[in-house]
């Protein structure tokens, strides 16, 4: 990624004249918190900004689009590591999609690792909620298996 001056070089209104627009407005056109974007940018996801001479961050039609793109690798699970390989993959222009589909496949057999992990939880817990009473009495399967569980980590 390239990295642009940090130092202020214009007025806001001057910045909203040429097109840029403040964190605010790029949060709003991205779906993304400030926070978030501050986040992406101190994790190198994103440059840093151009600032204002009130020292605003001042963002770019490509950062827009850039955030946007971050976000949706993260609705589709990728972590942050992995969406740093996607962006630039994204940004270079002489990729190879074998690359991108490498990285997708691999993201998929994550989830689908996650997705057994938790149907067994679930299978589990269905069991011991059946086993449960759900009465005024005190026994509890579900506590007994918890219960259960947290000893069998002290040997």
């Amino acid at each position: 990624m390239n990295k642009r001056a940090q130092k202020p070089t214009l007025e806001l209104a001057d910045a909203h004249a040429l097109g840029l627009h403040s964190i605010g407005e790029a949060a709003k056109l991205t779906g993304l918190s400030t926070k978030m974007i501050r986040h992406y940018e101190s994790l190198g996801l994103v440059s840093p900004t151009d600032r204002t001479y009130a020292n605003y961050r001042v963002y770019q039609t490509r950062d827009i689009h850039l955030l946007r793109f971050i976000k949706s690798a993260r609705e589709l699970g990728f972590s942050m590591k992995q969406i740093a390989v996607l962006t630039s993959l994204w940004q270079n222009s002489g990729r190879s999609s074998a690359e991108v589909k490498k990285l997708a496949l691999e993201h998929i057999q994550e989830m689908d690792e996650r997705i057994q992990s938790l149907q067994q939880m679930r299978n589990a817990l269905n069991d011991l909620a059946g086993r449960c009473h759900g009465d005024d009495k005190p026994d509890c399967p579900i506590l007994d298996a918890i219960a259960c569980n947290t000893c069998h980590g002290d040997q």
